[in-house]
């Protein structure tokens, strides 16, 4: 196992400012130049290349800043400062790349509230959810109680694939999202506690009263959902209760990086990150953007001010250091490409950013050459679009028409809730992903009494109970539909958790894995190829959708931009791996 470099690992990654000298007193010198206020305000600092992040530290905190955390492994210092001016003034020090409030740099594409069109569209159904009751253990057959509910895992040939690769234990799998519920009983077989860390510190203002004294979960706990769904995709264990992941015997790391709110932090996420590159995770999914910019441009859009473009410039910055620190750690890295029904090679104005606070939003201009939406298009990662059961290219999610850009890679089953017009499939929850659920959060939402019963709303969203006896005592577990291009990454990293699995090698230093690169030559190269509709324009208004829906895709069968390579499959990369062994050429 690798050792991590981090200064500290507990929780928010807090570094006790006094380990640096930091202090609270009135600002005073270059780095604290300015107005100075009551509000502490947080920071990031980027060094330069070649400079020591621990001396820069040491630079900050005695100028009067608060140290909070230092990443030795990209150079990210944070901090905090009662000066209105800091930002400004610690980019005027030497040794700093970048600096600027570290604001919100990230929700889930598919994050809570419930207003989400995306991933809650299956709330209006009337489709019922199930309760089962099941005795001892698995029955005949490597298949869980609720696989049969799993389109997806059917579409990528995950059935076969478990006829001789399960996932291997060595592997382990990184769930950057907001949280993983460990206790899950179809989790908890395959979580790894003592290798999983928090780096978040939740915040009242956009989360909620803490739930714990500190503010800082355990790893072992999710009140999102979105987290726990992703996880359960990826490496659900066969079990006999439920449903069984893609991997279902790999080893399963919260590497938690996200809000209880669904956003994401500057500092959490490169934490995460690098964490993953030091702790030796093999494969990370990233089911979420980077905000408060839905794009993050060089030098600002050309209606951001100054300062909104120094933060962009810090994001892209860190972001492509920490992409790159763990792709050379011998990580993995795949990514939601998003839901916007957008064309990432030619975006639309961007109308949304900066999405927090609330109520600064502007229209940017958006040049697809400065501009990025992070991290599917940063260094190193696989993205992935979503389709429905139909394999149509999901209406929500978006594409890529420049093939040569690396924006799209891949595609997986997300769901799509109005697949199948024309059947009694249409508009069912049936359509969408089934995955597991945090106990806590379905009852949260009403969707599960306090008695653990399923009440008439967790029926119409097709909330399913699935309970099985041990030792006496009954055991149940919850799960709940969702669709987006969050579930579908969380396939696709499956599938490249199954390659490590079949096709790893024992390592020089010690351990157990495959190259990155070699993961990504394997599933592209085993991908289903899938053809553009005929015409190459894609309408949705048959189902009720908009013009602005409408999706033209370019290239071969071969490779594409709704498809990439084509569809993930389990299936191939465990029977033919090597054999299939070759690189498009599309990657970041």
């Amino acid at each position: 196992m690798r050792r991590s470099r981090m200064v500290a690992l507990t929780g928010a990654v807090a570094l006790a400012a006094s380990a640096l000298g930091a202090t609270t007193a009135t600002a005073s010198g270059a780095a604290t130049a300015g107005a100075t206020t009551t509000a502490r305000t947080g920071y990031a600092v980027l060094a330069a290349d070649g400079t020591d992040a621990r001396a820069l530290a040491q630079r900050l905190a005695k100028a009067g800043a608060t140290v909070t955390s230092v990443n030795t492994d990209i150079g990210l210092v944070s901090v905090e400062s009662t000066s209105a001016g800091f930002a400004g003034a610690a980019r005027s020090m030497s040794g700093v790349a970048a600096a600027a409030r570290d604001g919100v740099v990230g929700r889930s594409p598919d994050a809570r509230p419930a207003k989400d069109a995306v991933t809650r569209e299956n709330r209006a159904t009337s489709r019922h959810g199930d309760e089962h009751d099941h005795g001892h253990g698995p029955k005949g057959g490597k298949a869980d109680p609720l696989d049969s509910s799993l389109w997806g895992m059917k579409l990528i040939g995950a059935d076969k694939a478990h006829k001789s690769e399960l996932g291997d234990k060595r592997v382990r799998v990184g769930v950057m999202d907001t949280g993983v519920d460990g206790t899950h009983p179809d989790l908890a077989p395959n979580f790894d506690k003592k290798l999983s860390r928090n780096f978040v510190t939740d915040m009242p203002d956009i989360d909620g009263p803490c739930e714990f004294a500190s503010c800082v979960d355990p790893v072992d706990h999710d009140d999102d959902g979105h987290g726990t769904h992703v996880a359960g995709t990826m490496a659900a264990a066969l079990n006999g209760i439920g449903v069984s992941g893609v991997a279902p015997n790999v080893d399963l790391v919260n590497v938690r990086a996200g809000q209880d709110s669904g956003y994401f932090f500057l500092t959490p996420t490169v934490n995460a990150l690098t964490y993953s590159g030091d702790a030796g995770i093999d494969v990370v999914n990233m089911s979420f953007y980077v905000d408060p910019w839905a794009y993050n441009c060089i030098g600002g859009a050309p209606e951001d001010t100054p300062e909104q473009a120094a933060e962009q410039d810090l994001i892209i910055k860190s972001m492509t250091r920490a992409l790159n620190y763990a792709h050379k750690k011998g990580v993995t890295l795949v990514g939601a490409l998003g839901n916007g029904n957008d064309d990432l090679s030619n975006p639309r104005p961007d109308t949304s950013s900066p999405d927090y606070p609330g109520g600064t939003e502007h229209e940017r201009t958006i040049d697809d050459a400065t501009c990025f939406d992070l991290p599917v298009e940063g260094p190193h990662v696989l993205g992935v679009s979503s389709v429905g059961p139909s394999t149509r290219k999901a209406d929500y999610s978006n594409w890529a028409t420049d093939l040569r850009s690396g924006e799209i890679e891949v595609a997986a089953p997300g769901g799509w809730f109005r697949d199948g017009l024309g059947t009694d499939t249409y508009r069912t929850n049936g359509n969408l992903i089934l995955s597991t659920a945090p106990l806590n959060v379905m009852q949260a939402e009403g969707q599960v009494d306090a008695d653990g019963n399923i009440t008439p709303a967790g029926e119409a969203a097709g909330t399913t109970k699935d309970c099985r006896t041990v030792k006496g005592k009954q055991v149940c577990g919850y799960y709940q539909y969702l669709q987006g291009t969050s579930m579908a990454s969380p396939h696709a990293a499956g599938v490249a958790a199954l390659a490590v699995s079949a096709h790893g090698k024992s390592q020089r230093h010690g351990g157990f894995g495959l190259a990155p690169d070699t993961v990504r030559r394997i599933v592209m190269g085993t991908a289903t190829e899938h053809a553009c509709p005929a015409g190459g324009v894609q309408s949705y208004e048959d189902v009720g959708r908009g013009p602005e829906y409408t999706a033209t895709c370019t290239g071969t069968k071969e490779f594409n931009s709704f498809y990439g390579a084509g569809i993930v499959s389990a299936s191939g990369v465990v029977a033919r791996g090597h054999d299939h062994d070759h690189d498009h050429g599309h990657g970041h």
